[in-house]
């Protein structure tokens, strides 16, 4: 039987005439409001996602009908106020008490999964970073966002920074995460290559070169690729070759050179060569008495000793010269015993101050500036093609007015087209697809207002606040003006570049040299 109109709206307005059942409704919602406040302080949530999910059950009261709808929305906001709980947040951080050490760090989504690995000197003061107000300033938006979706973080110490260099490229090529894989450009990268030879040698090769001469199956003459154990790769080309020095001092390693009679001498003279009868085996031969000699046996000893270590097996390793420390005690080889006493005492206070002082330049604080406010960092950029053709692109970096030949870079720009705006803007993007390289506190380009625009809109687009200056040019290619130095600003300290005219125009030449060395070099190769 069909109820009339006007009673359907008496029964729905029932809930105000009875005044019981109206405070009721009233009193459980002021609770209700109360208990959603006090979460809101709790969880750091805003109160109008609270709003949102006690609101409904008051539509519930006043339309029954409606009450499941509400229901299915309240417990959307609180599954949202549930992720929101679990972002990583500052405190989380402080209560893990990171030490002052070197080591590695990841971050790692509501799952477990690593979204991004790291390594620090300090992991207390580089985790911190993460959390300032101006990290998309000095990481870019990529490290914000993997910030805003990391749920936990763990943390790795290690004994030296060179262990931390090594640990941290063994889980990013074991897990691959997605912040340090996706979109970059790793054509700079390094391996660590041991070869498989009599007497191996060590030496690093790029990821460009390396996969190029994989393909081919040779390596330009120098080495087959089967059989020799690859380590990396490496995103951080300056500390993978400081490392190596620091090896080579605890493990003696031939190199790629030491096919040159006067190479070696002087490696085996200073001590970071093996001594013995390697001289009698041409690179890549063997003869039968030499390569069993007590020497050869040794290198090959040093060689897994060096294998163990770049695979982060150092407790492994320590537990390899121990017992053989112990054997040649127990045969009384005292002196070979007393060798591998010295390998374990330089194992275990490894001096790597020169990765720290390597490492202090890619390091920022929380505010965005160096660790050490000397240094200023520029970068330059520059193209070089003909009429469209072998189209390239260089970076040159100066630190404190000199020259920072390890951080040079070259591009081989992926289209060739007579149109230097847009191969500048492919240069710059990938140049800043490298996170893990320190932002400089000024870009140098050549050209006009057109070339700084587009630089200025690339960086916007991401977030970045770096100011650039242009280099214009004369008929004859000389330096007439620098766009960019008018001081808008008087008071603000990072206008100090203002008055380095002449370390602009100097790095911007250098810029120019570097990138038609390598333009010509190419065209050799094409040829």
């Amino acid at each position: 039987m069909a109820i009339p109109a006007k009673t359907a709206i008496i029964r729905r307005q029932n809930i105000f005439m009875n005044p019981a059942r109206f405070q009721t409704g009233y009193l459980l919602g002021f609770l209700l409001f109360l208990f959603f406040i006090n979460g809101c302080r709790t969880i750091g949530c805003h109160p109008l996602i609270f709003g949102s999910i006690f609101s409904p059950f008051f539509c519930g009261l006043y339309r029954p009908h409606v009450l499941f709808i509400s229901l299915l929305y309240s417990v959307q906001n609180i599954t949202l106020l549930y992720m929101r709980s679990q972002h990583l947040t500052t405190s989380m951080v402080k209560s893990l008490n990171l030490p002052d050490k070197p080591g590695v760090y990841i971050f790692r989504d509501q799952r477990g999964r690593p979204l991004y690995i790291g390594r620090a000197t300090s992991l207390r003061d580089r985790v911190k970073s993460y959390f300032g107000n101006d990290l998309i300033e000095t990481r870019g938006p990529r490290i914000v966002d993997m910030v805003t979706r990391a749920a936990k973080l763990t943390h790795e110490v290690t004994d030296s920074v060179l262990e931390a260099i090594i640990l941290e490229s063994n889980l990013i090529k074991r897990y691959q995460p997605k912040y340090n894989v996706d979109e970059r450009d790793d054509k700079s990268d390094l391996y660590i290559i041991i070869t498989k030879e009599s007497w191996p040698r060590v030496f690093t090769a790029r990821v460009r070169d390396w996969k190029s001469d994989s393909e081919k199956g040779k390596s330009q003459g120098e080495i087959k690729a089967q059989g020799a154990k690859v380590f990396g790769p490496y995103p951080h080309a300056g500390l993978v070759n400081e490392s190596l020095k620091i090896l080579r001092k605890i493990f003696p390693f031939k190199d790629k050179k030491s096919h040159d009679p006067r190479h070696e001498a002087f490696y085996k003279a200073i001590g970071r060569s093996p001594a013995g009868d390697s001289d009698k085996v041409s690179v890549g031969k063997s003869t039968a008495g030499v390569i069993d000699s007590p020497a050869c046996r040794q290198y090959r000893n040093t060689i897994r000793n060096l294998k163990l270590f770049l695979g982060g097996k150092k407790t492994a390793l320590v537990r390899h010269l121990e017992r053989d420390m112990e054997a040649y005690a127990k045969n009384m080889q005292f002196e070979e015993a007393g060798a591998i006493k010295g390998t374990l005492y330089a194992l275990k206070h490894i001096n790597d101050i020169a990765l720290i002082k390597k490492s202090l330049t890619d390091k920022f604080t929380s505010n965005g500036t160096s660790v050490q406010a000397k240094y200023f960092r520029m970068e330059a950029y520059d193209i070089a093609h003909l009429s469209g053709t072998n189209t390239v692109g260089a970076m040159v970096v100066s630190v404190n007015s000199e020259y920072q030949s390890k951080d040079f870079r070259t591009f081989k720009i992926s289209h060739d087209m007579n149109n230097d705006i847009a191969n500048l803007v492919e240069l710059v993007s990938r140049r800043l697809n490298h996170p893990e390289w320190a932002f400089p506190d000024l870009i140098v380009v050549d050209g006009n207002k057109n070339q700084k625009r587009a630089v200025e809109a690339v960086l916007s687009a991401r977030r970045i606040n770096i100011p650039v200056v242009a280099v214009v040019k004369d008929d004859k290619h000389k330096a007439r003006a620098i766009l960019g130095l008018e001081n808008k600003n008087p008071g603000n300290p990072d206008n100090s570049y203002r008055s380095q005219p002449r370390d602009i125009l100097a790095l911007n030449a250098e810029a120019h040299r570097f990138v038609l060395a390598y333009h010509r070099r190419r065209r050799k190769i094409v040829r």
